[in-house]
């Protein structure tokens, strides 16, 4: 497997794991998805909310690539989360949205990535204003590593409320040889 061919799995993965997830959220009530479950970002909705905030600000930071990729270029048109706990939306519905969008906008950009791209030193403003210098490649592991980290926080959440979220293996995406 190519590095590309494993950014594109993960990016799969991303959706497969979010269509999932939100799905067993939406069995739950407003009242439970707000419960605070003393997670590093309170309850289930402020898990979400924390993905796709962590996922907005690392998008913007990659259409900054030198390659320029027009998946992203819709990303860079949304506002600037203020922080990694910022309540982005206070219901699931609407996240729901904001999630498949920016999944799509994830999806296109892994198929746009060149192999020649992953060797750039991408430079950025971290979220205490610091400036930052990272191998690309190594930003994207992390981005989807991350990603991974945090929705297995959800499913936690989701199993406690009495919510099964199913097979959450990437094995299931890993075609046979």
């Amino acid at each position: 497997m190519t590095r590309l061919d494993h950014l594109q799995l993960m990016a799969r993965y991303n959706l497969w794991m979010n269509d999932k997830l939100y799905f067993a959220a939406a069995s739950l009530p407003a009242e439970a998805l707000n419960a605070n479950r003393n997670a590093f970002f309170g309850s289930i909705l402020g898990t979400l909310n924390h993905l796709l905030v962590a996922d907005t600000i690392w998008l913007k930071r990659f259409a900054r690539h030198p390659a320029g990729f027009p998946a992203l270029d819709r990303v860079c048109g949304l506002r600037n989360p203020q922080a990694l706990n910022e309540q982005v939306f206070n219901n699931l519905a609407e996240l729901t949205l904001q999630r498949r969008w920016i999944d799509q906008a994830i999806i296109e950009w892994a198929t746009e990535l060149q192999e020649d791209d992953l060797d750039v030193v991408l430079h950025y403003t971290n979220t205490a204003g610091i400036a930052a210098a990272r191998d690309f490649y190594g930003l994207l592991i992390h981005f989807f590593n991350h990603q991974t980290h945090h929705r297995g926080q959800a499913t936690t959440l989701l199993t406690q409320a009495g919510v099964d979220v199913g097979s959450t293996d990437l094995l299931s995406l890993i075609v046979d040889s």
